[in-house]
């Protein structure tokens, strides 16, 4: 169990029932995740013939809502309800937004598959997504503020960390169950699924948020002071290393995202899998994550150097995508298998390294900037990196299959191996940045050691 970061999250004032029932939030979050970057992208690009740069705009788009995260964390903070909730009524906008995005889906795909009325359809398809991304960023925010409000001083970390293997819990069983409902494929079939997760997402998010959040009159009347945003990001930037590390968050995201939208149509279009068999790379990559996870949790209480660790999980990552770009001229499955869980754990160890190292450069009472700059930069750098994977693909594959880049490499093939290729060199030029930072050995705050030295992992507020 001493593996396991989460083990004694429970608590007299939160115990493990109520915990693992207000994690069920991360489960729905979690199938809705499966369901935008896994099922939904292959389905549009291989069976509805949608482009490539088109579905990658899509699933960007909420993403590049995710840095509001921040600013809905702050309200949520300081939200005067009549009723006395703070946390309450974001977790349930959120839900009803995860709801309806994911209820007019169908509808949408219905109206995209018809050259008639398809403009309508990539519209509807937008809202979609939309709806269902700051739904889902919505519910896991406050969320999650919620569980550090409930949890004591000392069991924060733990009981969001556990929170957070809940999401990757969820995507595993989500991809499973969906890719064994889809492995005969229908329209009508992926119809039922979608429908199907909305209503459960709706009941999950209502079991979850049942009676957690005590009515809290004082809490209408109170007023927070805020800092101007211009003053303290100005002393977040100005302090040592923290602009570099920045850089080498926002190169590793992106060279792990890039692929995000093609890893299930790459399955598909080139080596001819199933829609069920697709849909288990998501559930791979998630397995990847949390033994990743895992590990880097077993070597921060150990008090492993973060970047050391982040330099690994990019490191893995190189080998993950030469996995995935030699898995079509072998025409290996496996190959492809293997390297959805190893991107998934190299993204595991790159994400706690960065987010130990960044939580360093935090200063007293600072922890909420600098979580919400760190995600910011990874959230911000993955959307624009999905959408620019998808053009390079489109843009890549026309050339190719138009032989202006000559008869050898005149294959579909191509436009995935270019992405692929892509993402390595940004992993290599993450690994050149991070290099210094390691070498200067100023990884570590002297607050934080203590807590690490206790086998504490501090992923508070993981803004996953």
């Amino acid at each position: 169990m001493d593996w396991l970061p989460f083990a004694d999250a429970a608590s007299v004032e939160l115990p493990l029932a109520r915990l693992l029932r207000l994690a069920l939030f991360q489960v729905s979050v979690g199938m809705a995740t499966v369901l935008l970057s896994g099922t939904l992208n292959r389905v549009m690009i291989v069976e509805l013939g949608v482009s490539a740069w088109l579905v990658a705009l899509m699933i960007a788009v909420p993403l590049l809502i995710a840095p509001f995260r921040a600013v809905i964390g702050h309200k949520s903070d300081t939200h005067r309800s009549v009723l006395g909730w703070r946390r309450v009524p974001f977790i349930w906008f959120g839900t009803l937004m995860q709801f309806g995005g994911l209820a007019i889906m169908p509808f949408a795909l219905i109206l995209m598959s018809r050259p008639d009325v398809y403009a309508v359809g990539v519209g509807a398809s937008m809202l979609a997504f939309l709806l269902t991304g700051a739904g889902l960023h919505t519910t896991q925010t406050a969320g999650l503020a919620l569980a550090t409000d409930l949890a004591p001083a000392e069991k924060r970390p733990r009981a969001v960390a556990l929170l957070y293997v809940m999401l990757l819990a969820g995507m595993m069983i989500a991809a499973l169950a969906i890719g064994s409902l889809l492995y005969n494929f229908s329209p009508t079939r992926l119809a039922q699924v979608i429908q199907g997760a909305a209503v459960i997402t709706f009941v999950l998010n209502l079991v979850a948020l049942w009676k957690q959040e005590a009515r809290k009159r004082p809490l209408a009347k109170d007023e927070t002071p805020q800092v101007p945003f211009k003053t303290v990001w100005r002393e977040f930037i100005r302090r040592p290393n923290a602009a570099r590390l920045m850089l080498a968050v926002g190169l590793g995201a992106a060279a792990f995202a890039m692929q995000d939208a093609l890893l299930e149509p790459y399955g598909g279009e080139i080596l001819g899998l199933s829609v069920g068999a697709t849909t288990g790379l998501t559930g791979g990559w998630a397995f990847g994550a949390l033994l990743g996870f895992a590990i880097a949790g077993r070597a921060m209480s150990r008090r492993a150097n973060p970047l050391r660790m982040a330099g690994y999980g990019a490191a893995s990552g190189i080998c993950a995508f030469l996995l995935v770009l030699f898995a079509a001229p072998f025409a290996s499955p496996v190959m492809l298998a293997l390297g959805a869980v190893a991107i998934g754990f190299g993204i595991g160890l790159f994400s706690v390294g960065t987010l130990v190292a960044t939580m360093a450069l935090a200063q007293e009472g600072g922890a909420g900037l600098t979580l919400g700059v760190w995600g910011a930069v990874q959230a911000c750098c993955a959307g624009l990196a999905i959408a620019a994977g998808g053009l390079l693909r489109d843009g890549i594959a026309y050339l190719a299959l138009s032989d202006q880049l000559g008869t050898a490499i005149a294959s579909r093939a191509t436009g995935y191996s270019v992405v692929y290729i892509t993402e390595i060199i940004l992993l290599l030029g993450t690994l050149v940045v991070l290099g210094p930072l390691v070498g200067r050995g100023q990884h570590l705050s002297p607050n934080a050691a203590p807590a690490r030295s206790q086998g504490e992992f501090g992923l508070s507020e993981f803004p996953t």
